[in-house]
């Protein structure tokens, strides 16, 4: 560190300022929107309203700097700088009250690159966690002049904006497969082209269970066999990374291994995201299903190739007709049962139109692995920056 350079705890120079825990029965059509943590990590989700009396302290001002600090690890933590409009805060988001020594946007900087640090420290159980005000009002910060920090926060910031703009690109590609199937295949509901239906039932052999025996917290050494976890289906995108070791004491399945080709279906998930389905187009050895994932066999009879099935059933209006069939008691996550999805309807379209699909969706594949690449060199090199920015070395 620099010379020039100070170091204080957070608490000295900033004051975090908990919102507001809106109950549903408060939310409204209008008013101003209350801003939670899914409006942090993603502007495009909606808002709920509330119109009435707050106090002051809640309310959000464009260019606050916010403090997510309860929920997801890896998803719901962070700290941004609020561009959108003025608002009510929620809950688990701290508003930060910085003092004049401290560039907001040097702040926001340094306060995710010590994401890690703050994680490990974080309260909670499985899923939901939180990092509390003690934690954070402790954390150690450095202090270069405020010229020095402006000068860094330049830089950091271009470096981020590549980073945003490739993230752009990437969402883009990731519509073209939607707009494809319905370019070849039209609306799966509507039926205009009046194709045969057959139900998931008739074109599938078997619909396979996994297993989930206890895991200890890490990803599982490309040598160790590992279990998948949920978050390897969620987006739609197989994700091999999202697995957790098997335990040494524990005899794997070879028999629940997944294997290219395989379409995995989250079969219980919160209602917004089960019914996930993802088609495993590679992957690495040993990874096996977990309890909460099922993989559909299409039978060798059937004119179906996984292609369009999946294609079919990450649709929107298709995926929305598959949630409602998930059920369960209050305060448990719903779930679809192999029965019901075995009842699904679908249009069955010629084979060639099947492949034509499959085709295109290989292009798309090889586009996204591209993209891929160069959102990992770009994510390399705003991470080497972010280390060097708070050891003086930028």
């Amino acid at each position: 560190m620099r010379p020039n350079w100070t170091t204080k705890s957070l608490e000295e120079v900033a004051e975090l300022v908990n919102g507001r825990a809106f109950k549903p029965a408060e939310w409204q059509a209008e008013g101003l929107p209350i801003i939670r943590i899914q409006n942090l990590n993603d502007p495009s989700a909606p808002f709920n309203y509330h119109l009435g009396p707050i106090p002051e302290k809640f309310r959000v001002h464009t260019g606050d700097i916010l403090l997510s600090w309860s929920g997801t690890p890896g998803t719901s933590f962070g700290c941004f700088k609020w561009n959108g409009p003025e608002g009510w805060l929620n809950q688990h988001i701290f508003n930060v009250k910085l003092s004049a020594e401290v560039v907001p946007g040097f702040f926001v900087h340094q306060l995710n690159s010590k994401l890690s640090e703050l994680i490990a420290k974080a309260h909670g159980g499985v899923g939901l966690q939180h990092v509390t005000k003690e934690v954070l009002d402790r954390l150690s910060l450095v202090l270069p002049p405020v010229s020095d920090q402006q000068r860094i926060v330049g830089l950091l910031d271009g470096a981020d904006e590549l980073r945003r703009r490739r993230e752009q690109a990437d969402r883009r590609a990731a519509d073209l497969i939607p707009a494809l199937f319905y370019e070849i295949f039209g609306d799966p509901l509507k039926g205009q082209q009046r194709w045969d239906h057959e139900t998931l039932g008739d074109v599938l052999s078997d619909i396979d269970s996994g297993w989930s025996p206890s895991c200890p917290d890490r990803v599982a050494a490309p040598d160790e066999w590992g279990v998948l976890k949920l978050g390897a289906v969620t987006s739609c995108r197989y994700l091999e990374s999202e697995n957790k070791a098997l335990s040494n004491d524990v005899e794997p399945r070879p028999d629940l291994e997944v294997k290219a080709g395989d379409i995995l279906f989250t079969r219980k998930n919160t209602y917004e995201l089960v019914a996930a389905c993802a088609l495993v187009a590679s992957t690495r050895p040993r990874l096996m299903l977990s309890d909460l994932i099922f993989r559909l066999r299409i039978s060798g009879e059937a004119e179906i190739i996984p292609e369009y099935l999946w294609g079919l059933m990450v649709s929107p209006v298709m995926r929305r007709q598959v949630q409602r069939l998930a059920s369960g008691s209050a305060g448990s996550m719903p779930n679809i049962s192999k029965q019901r999805l075995r009842g699904v309807s679908i249009p069955v379209p010629p084979l060639v139109l099947q492949r034509q699909f499959a085709a295109r969706v290989a292009e798309i594949r090889a586009l996204e692995a591209r993209q891929a690449e160069s959102r990992r060199r770009l994510d390399d090199l705003f991470q080497s920056m972010l280390h060097r920015a708070f050891q003086g070395e930028l």
